[in-house]
């Protein structure tokens, strides 16, 4: 039981620590989403490239954060698993710029749900030693939702999903926001 205590322990003590990757992975969903409400009349072609670099990005410091991590938390596979589907799908993306919209509304879809379940598993893993953790769960859930919603109405077309991509790229983005400034106090303390 002890092996368990000491494991969420550091994975709290991993999160406090790192608070910054939360925020500006926090401030990146924000600014995409910006971008997309700010634009909406742009191209399939600039949505996809968009959508490629924020996966490719997101995907990449997520890796980077469980490879760091890895000795320090039990369940670091569930963000690397996560964060190594935002990479393959941003390259899927980059490396096949002719897909039809309604394929990357099934990459969206998929990635979404796959980051949003690992999000939802780390919360409930870390419910008993951070208060706050809810942020993060709630992260996830709006993720899975968004994914969700993507799959079971993809007959409105990529263009009709840019602004719920982008509402929940800021959505998800002020969770992630919050997230980081709860555990940045846990450093603190």
């Amino acid at each position: 039981m002890t092996d368990i205590a000491a494991t969420h322990n550091d994975l709290a003590g991993s999160l406090a620590k790192n608070w910054w990757l939360l925020l500006l992975r926090g401030l990146l969903a924000v600014a995409f989403g910006a971008l997309l409400f700010s634009r909406p009349s742009f191209s399939v072609a600039v949505l996809i490239t968009f959508f490629g670099a924020y996966s490719l990005v997101d995907g990449t410091f997520s890796v980077f954060s469980a490879i760091n991590q890895r000795r320090q938390r039990e369940h670091w596979v569930l963000m690397l698993v996560g964060g190594l589907c935002g990479i393959a799908i941003g390259l899927i993306t980059f490396y096949s710029p002719g897909i039809t919209a309604m394929v990357l509304l099934f990459y969206i879809a998929i990635w979404s749900m796959v980051v949003g379940i690992s999000q939802i598993i780390m919360a409930v893993k870390l419910r008993d030693e951070i208060q706050g953790e809810f942020w993060l769960g709630l992260a996830g859930l709006v993720s899975v939702l968004f994914g969700m919603y993507l799959i079971y109405n993809p007959g409105g077309g990529i263009l009709a999903a840019v602004k719920v991509l982008a509402a929940y790229a800021v959505l998800f983005g002020f969770l992630m926001i919050a997230l980081s400034i709860r555990v940045k106090g846990l450093a603190k303390a």
